[in-house]
């Protein structure tokens, strides 16, 4: 059973993103395309491509993604409103054209559509019948010209004057003098608007402050765990440097210089300790000590503890008994063979 489900929901899910994505899409275009600005008497503004004064309509993208407004219609016939075939109200607007990168509208872009001319002088140019003495209704539908996207009714203008939005997307329209007419950009400009209140204005509804805000959140995280990352990639690496350190010293002349260290306080201590005996010469000390240290610097010896041991051997030469001879019979040895008195003492 739990197979079945599955199975269904694997087949369904693909088929309703299909049914309703399309449809979402085409809503937000809904939203987001509009009628912006629509002169009716221009005869010294805007120019086509061949120096004609013709009246115009802007159409704008007021959001922030790209849309393509090719193949929807546009007409000023009120006949469009009344309940028809489709293809009998396109008979009655002037469609959009092919084949022209300005009729895909990037974020907060506009272009402009000559009317009142014919296609065959450009992709910008309609059919859409403008009279500057009457009050003009202007409807944009989209490409099945089924759905009125937008619309506006024009009052009569004087020469050169136009029929704008207060602010792109804007509910409220108003006229425009010559001086303030603005074919292709933004409809509101002020000069001494500051950047905060223009950000307000063109995001009423904060959708761009709150993308800023996620992006500069998840920079900053993003900055810290590059910098937690390497500094301890850096820590690990002293840690790891010192553990080598230890075992193994970089400079050979630390344990050099330890050892000498040691061999000296050892031999202070037997120093020490051989002067209280007799018989025992200072300068030999010196001489035993010297050789060793030599020994150790050139390193001709094997690796040894650096303790070294000085036994003295009692041969019984200067024992007062036999000496004093005056106080007691003469001792005569009965061994003729006496040992020979060595000079150095025994090193072993």
């Amino acid at each position: 059973m739990k197979n079945k489900v599955t199975v269904w929901g694997r087949m369904v899910l693909p088929f309703c993103l299909l049914t309703f994505l399309p449809f979402h899409a085409i809503a937000q275009m809904t939203q987001s395309i509009k009628l912006n600005e629509v002169m009716t008497n221009n005869t010294a503004s805007l120019q086509d491509e061949y120096g004609t004064h013709e009246a115009w309509i802007e159409i704008a993208n007021i959001s922030y993604s790209t849309y393509n407004i090719r193949g929807m219609y546009l007409t000023t016939d009120t006949a469009t409103l009344r309940p028809m075939s489709a293809p009998e109200r396109m008979k009655l607007m002037s469609i959009i054209p092919n084949g022209d990168e300005r009729t895909q509208l990037n974020a907060r872009q506009h272009v402009v559509f000559f009317c009142n001319s014919t296609p065959n002088h450009g992709t910008l140019h309609l059919t859409v019948r403008i009279d500057p003495e009457k009050p003009t209704w202007i409807g944009l539908f989209n490409g099945n010209a089924t759905e009125l996207i937008d619309s506006v009714t024009v009052p009569v203008l004087g020469e050169n004057q136009s029929y704008a939005r207060k602010s792109d997307g804007s509910a409220q329209w108003q006229v425009k003098p010559v001086d303030a007419v603005t074919p292709g950009i933004e409809n509101f400009i002020k000069g001494d608007e500051s950047k905060i209140d223009k950000f307000k204005r063109e995001d009423p509804h904060g959708f761009g402050m709150t993308l800023m805000a996620m992006g500069i959140v998840f920079f900053c995280l993003a900055t810290l765990w590059l910098f937690f990352t390497i500094f301890g990639a850096i820590m690990k690496h002293q840690e790891a440097a010192k553990k080598v350190a230890h075992q193994q010293p970089m400079k050979p002349i630390t344990k050099t210089v330890e050892k000498t260290m040691e061999v000296g306080h050892k031999t202070g201590i037997i120093l020490q300790e051989g002067l209280k005996t007799k018989g025992i010469d200072k300068e030999v000390y010196m001489a035993v000590i010297g050789l060793a240290l030599r020994q150790y610097e050139d390193d001709i010896h094997d690796v040894e503890s650096g303790v070294i041991t000085i036994r003295p051997k009692d041969t019984g030469w200067d024992d007062e008994y036999s000496q004093m001879t005056q106080m007691h019979e003469a001792f005569i040895p009965t061994n003729h063979n006496a040992p020979t008195i060595p000079t150095n003492p025994e090193i072993k």
